[in-house]
């Protein structure tokens, strides 16, 4: 038995200024053919481990190219067609095969292409014909178009947001693949639309009890493959933007149906409820030192580069200035040219430096002053989960009593070793900010007295009901009220 798989992922924020280049993807991860390292990143879980099982069930993998870029903006329209062609001539080269297993991300846009996973999907069957199993792995802040569900036999969505789950889930999209190739179950897909757009983290509830709800019903009905929630990703204009509820059962398209719609319309029952209350600067900052015990954790979810945006917005390290903090630490304010400034000057000298608020409207303004260059790493990486997050060449400064992480490569605050590799101890300060909407949240909730929930400027649009979208849906909550009605329903 032959089965191939590849990678083909980044997350694009239509409203990002910061457009995605080959390099972008070469700098977060490029890995031709058998090059992919043995940990897994946030979508490439399907090679890690499929490597494992083609040794433990004796079939033959042949791995295509493995490429993923930090979420930003629109994808460079020949960067995008080199990559899928790069891809499917290897798959040609490969044939005949049995299946094929992808890593994807699902909320691609490039130049050209609004849905680039079902161009992608649509010819892997194009080439594969349709008798053969396509099967993919994704990131539930995406699109679930028709066109990617008519190309492909099955998804499963990572349940967890933060994404903590992604090699569980590979797991769960190889025991379904293999299990049809062995002709003991036959995916099919039911899709509910929810006709909403919201934030889903499923460290708090209601959304946690609602994962463990539909992991039981797994568990519990042989009937039931997958279950997963697109949560949608309202960053990307796009057609068909929102929150999707999707049941792979056994041959069961009937139930699928009804039991989507089910659990669907129970979503959209707690619509609103699910994020996290949020506070503004002034508030945030104040609480943070006013409180006895610490590390108390803001995070800057607006400017969260995990979802498109710059990261180098200064509103909130301009209010700790404002107030006068200390035993503070800011990971990380991104500024390449200010990281190579540092660098050039080397560690222990003090400078006059200006960084920060470059890239857009609503980020705040550039800071001015002289900092002392504390640490300069070169290819500076965090842990994520069993992976690593590249941030780039950074600096570490000091500047009026906070210590401030400069980075080259864009990338959300994942865990604490994002300061310790710059040689600050997190768990000794008395508060951290960093750039994450909650991600971060299973990393840092370990060494948190306390976590605080920042919205400060206006770096993603985050409100839908005022995002002035021109290609996604108006008829969907929060922009009206109730858009369901009883013609509408499961497909």
């Amino acid at each position: 038995m032959r089965i191939f798989t590849a990678v083909l992922a980044t997350e694009t924020n239509t409203f990002s200024p910061i457009c995605v280049d080959r390099r972008a993807f070469e700098a977060s991860l490029y890995a031709p053919p058998g090059e992919h390292p043995e940990t897994p990143t946030l979508c490439s879980a399907p090679i890690t481990v499929g490597r494992r099982l083609a040794v433990e069930k004796g079939f033959e993998l042949i791995e295509g190219t493995a490429t993923w870029a930090d979420p930003a903006g629109l994808v460079n329209r020949l960067t995008y067609e080199g990559l899928r062609d790069e891809i499917l001539d290897q798959l040609r080269a490969a044939l005949p095969v049995d299946a094929v297993v992808l890593g994807l991300h699902g909320a691609m846009v490039a130049d050209g292409y609004e849905d680039t996973e079902g161009d992608f999907l649509a010819r892997v069957r194009e080439i594969v014909g349709p008798d053969i199993l396509v099967c993919a792995e994704l990131d539930p802040h995406s699109h679930l178009t028709v066109k990617r569900r008519t190309a492909a036999d099955f998804f499963v969505y990572f349940k967890e947001f933060p994404h903590t789950d992604f090699v569980d889930r590979a797991e769960d999209l190889w025991r379904i693949a293999l299990d049809t190739l062995a002709g003991h179950v036959k995916p099919v897909m039911s899709v509910f639309d929810c006709r909403m757009i919201d934030v889903y983290p499923t460290s708090r509830d209601p959304m946690r009890s609602f994962v463990d709800k539909i992991m039981r019903m797994e568990a519990e009905d042989p009937e039931i493959l997958s279950i997963s929630v697109i949560h949608g990703f309202m960053a990307g204009d796009v057609p068909e933007m929102g929150t999707k509820l999707l049941v792979v059962t056994d041959g069961k398209p009937e139930k699928g149906i009804a039991l989507a719609r089910e659990l669907g319309l129970e979503l959209f029952a707690k619509r609103g409820t699910f994020i996290m209350p949020q506070i503004d600067e002034k508030q945030a900052v104040s609480l943070a030192l006013a409180a006895t015990v610490g590390p108390v954790v803001i995070a800057d979810v607006w400017d969260n580069p995990g979802g498109g945006t710059a990261g180098d917005a200064t509103v909130l390290l301009a209010e700790l200035l404002a107030q006068g903090a200390r035993d503070t630490a800011v990971g990380t304010i991104w500024d390449p040219m200010a990281v190579q400034i540092c660098m050039a000057a080397g560690e222990g000298a003090e400078i006059q430096l200006r960084f920060g608020a470059k890239s857009a409207p609503g980020t705040g303004n550039p800071i001015d002053g002289i900092v002392k260059i504390v640490k300069l790493v070169r290819n500076a990486e965090m842990r994520f989960g069993e992976s690593y997050a590249p941030f780039g060449d950074a600096a570490h400064i000091h500047l009026d009593g906070i210590d401030i992480i400069l980075n080259s490569t864009r990338a959300q605050s994942f865990d604490p070793s994002l300061f310790s590799v710059m040689g600050i101890n997190p768990a000794a300060k008395k508060v951290l900010v960093i750039k994450s909407t909650n991600h971060f949240y299973a990393s840092f909730a370990l060494i948190a007295a306390e976590i605080l929930y920042c919205s400060a400027g206006t770096p993603y649009p985050n409100n839908p009901a005022r995002t002035p979208y021109r290609r996604a849906p108006r008829d969907i909550w929060p922009m009206v009220e109730n858009p369901h009605n009883p013609e509408q329903g499961a497909a």
